[in-house]
């Protein structure tokens, strides 16, 4: 066509509408030269089988080493139910062709769509039979009994396959594959197993695989045959292996642990597959077996392993979180988790590398040891290293000015907000900086201008500044349009600042003060909604959850009522353990409340608990 185009843009009087033309005249004569093979395909698709099947037969004569057009053809013939016809030309391919055990599938096939079972059965049964020791040929007929759903004649050809290649494992992947189709478990979960033992980089093909079809009871099964292989066969590491990662998906990281520390020093490790354990247990906050993970590297592998020093700082930074998480610790725990903090600094010195544990210490002493003294002299030490990271600056800046700001220290904190803010102007911190800035003028009673820089935040990039910068805003136009008097929203600012420095008793007390001195103030399901993320924090979830109830049930149009829905919602989830309750109230949302920032993750978390697959 190419060469057209050239010979005709050279001839006399040649012009665009010209060449339109040819090309008109041309396009019908590029059709009818495609190939046949990609017609008959066109005419298969769309169930043209007659004119399928004559250029299909005509294809198969061209090439009669070519299985695909000769199965194509019969395919159309059984489609149009020309069955006799279909009998003779298979007859003369199997006599053609006796070894190609195919045929007698494609004959099996054509008895079966005649209603001739056991004729049928007969001609798969003469397939299998009639197996040579090729792993092709093996495996194209297992894969013919597939296609047609023969799934029983599938797997007799694999198990017959592996005996005759003396090799019990040559086929087990897929023999797992046909016993899942087939919904029998116990026998998939085998198979897949000893694929395993014939090739161990299966592993993560595996785990995918369970991870999708197995049911928990089939974790279980998986679990029971591991263990006796593991029995069976202790210097096999691959089951292990299998079975640390079964107690991950459980989130049973206590006896995932057991198995990759066996792991570790079996194959004298450097404790990596253990810290990656550590750091998994940690995300899903069991910080128990995420210290015993981090100590076992420290008190095992010592200064040798290259993970000795993150190990020692995540282990601290667990323990830290294991204690004030719960909010259940006492005076005692405190101070020896800050002795282990302080002898980590000493070993290892105060300097870029152990800033983040430094800023750690910080915030344990100003946060629950109430010594906002030291927190800010180790911050102050802290922001003048040499070489420090930006980000840990920053980060250290934050805090220190949040230490400022509990002390009432206004200017000393705002200045190292702005610092901040200047800094990372249009980054994350920037913005986290500029919304504790406007939240400090907040506490200080400061309201029309905190709401003011509220309003820039609400356009931030981060969805959670921009929402919370957004609630802040409209809560206090809200209280500052309906009262003549600031007292109210001072007070419970007041209190808000109290729960920030986690003095639980005394905002309990301000909060109580506000509702007495002004019953019935619009702030009550505020005051209701600050009440339950105390019992929250301390953990008391019956008396969060009561708190949420009565913004519910008092406030139905409240502001706050979609967050209480919401938050009642995941606290029957995932702490009351009533999932019946948590569907009840996600469901509300997304009808009720369908304009709500919720409504979308609501109606998500509905259909999880419902089983919808997602």
């Amino acid at each position: 066509m190419l060469s057209m185009n050239r010979l005709l843009t050279n001839l006399p009087g040649f012009s665009l509408s010209t060449l339109a033309l040819a090309a008109l005249i041309l396009l019908p004569l590029s059709a009818m030269a495609q190939p046949e093979s990609k017609l008959a395909q066109q005419y298969f698709n769309s169930g043209e089988f007659e004119k399928a099947a004559t250029l299909y037969e005509k294809l198969h004569k061209k090439n009669s080493n070519n299985d695909y057009y000769f199965d194509r053809y019969m395919d159309c013939l059984i489609a149009l139910e020309d069955f006799q016809n279909a009998e003779g030309i298979l007859k003369k391919q199997i006599k053609k062709k006796p070894k190609d055990v195919q045929l007698y599938v494609t004959y099996g096939n054509l008895y079966e769509r005649q209603l001739k079972n056991d004729k049928a059965e007969a001609q798969y049964q003469k397939a299998i039979d009639k197996l040579d020791a090729d792993q092709f040929i093996i495996t194209r007929l297992a894969n013919a009994f597939r296609n047609l759903t023969k799934y029983d004649y599938a797997i007799a050809t694999y198990e017959k396959g592996g005996k005759l290649l003396n090799d019990k494992t040559v086929f087990s992947y897929n023999l797992g594959d046909l016993y899942r189709r087939k919904g029998e478990s116990v026998k998939m979960i085998e198979n897949y197993l000893n694929s395993l033992d014939a090739n161990a980089a299966r592993m993560n093909s595996l785990q995918a695989i369970f991870q999708r079809y197995l049911t928990e009871e089939e974790f279980d099964e998986l679990k029971g045959q591991l263990y006796t292989r593991i029995g069976d066969h202790p210097e096999a590491v691959q089951y292990p292996e299998l079975l640390a990662w079964v107690f991950i998906q459980e989130k049973d990281y206590r006896n995932a642990l057991r198995q990759v520390t066996s792991l570790d020093r079996t194959l004298d490790e450097t404790g990596a597959r253990v810290f990656d354990l550590g750091e998994t247990a940690e995300r899903g906050k069991d910080y128990e077996t995420a210290i015993r993970a981090y100590d076992y590297i420290v008190e095992e592998k010592g200064l040798a392993s290259g993970f000795y020093i993150d190990a020692k700082k995540a282990s601290l930074g667990c323990k830290r979180k294991k204690l004030v998480q719960g909010f259940d610790y006492t005076e005692e725990d405190l101070r020896t988790l800050e002795a282990e903090y302080e002898v980590f600094i000493d070993e290892f010195g105060r300097n870029k590398t152990t800033a983040p544990i430094i800023a750690e210490l910080a915030s344990l002493e100003a946060f629950y040891l109430n010594d906002r003294k030291k927190a800010i002299s180790l911050l102050d030490e802290l922001i003048n290293f040499p070489g420090l990271n930006r980000y840990v600056l920053a980060n250290a800046k934050l805090s220190l000015a949040d230490f400022y700001l509990m002390d009432g220290e206004i200017w000393e904190a705002t200045l190292l907000y702005s610092q901040v803010d200047k800094e990372f102007m249009e980054d994350y911190l920037g913005h986290e900086a500029r919304y504790r800035n406007a939240k400090l003028y907040y506490y200080a009673g400061d309201f029309e201008y905190a709401q003011a820089q509220f309003d820039v935040l609400k356009a931030s990039t981060s969805k959670l500044i921009s929402n919370d910068a957004l609630d802040l805003s409209v809560f206090i136009m809200d209280n500052l349009g309906l009262d003549t008097t600031t007292r109210a929203l001072t007070l419970y600012s007041e209190a808000d600042l109290l729960v920030f420095q986690n003095r639980f008793d005394e905002a309990f007390l301000k909060l109580d003060s506000l509702q007495t001195l002004f019953p019935e103030h619009s702030l009550e399901d505020d005051i209701f909604y600050t009440k339950s993320k105390i019992y929250y924090k301390k953990r008391e979830f019956e008396r969060s959850a009561e708190m949420l109830q009565a913004i519910i049930d008092k406030y139905p149009e409240g502001v706050r009522t979609d967050n209480a829905l919401y938050e009642l919602a995941q606290l029957n989830e995932t702490h009351l353990n009533n999932i019946d309750r948590a569907k009840e109230l996600y469901e509300k949302i997304f009808i009720e409340y369908s304009a709500s920032t919720f409504a979308v993750d609501a109606r998500k978390r509905f259909r999880i608990l419902r089983g919808d697959d997602i």
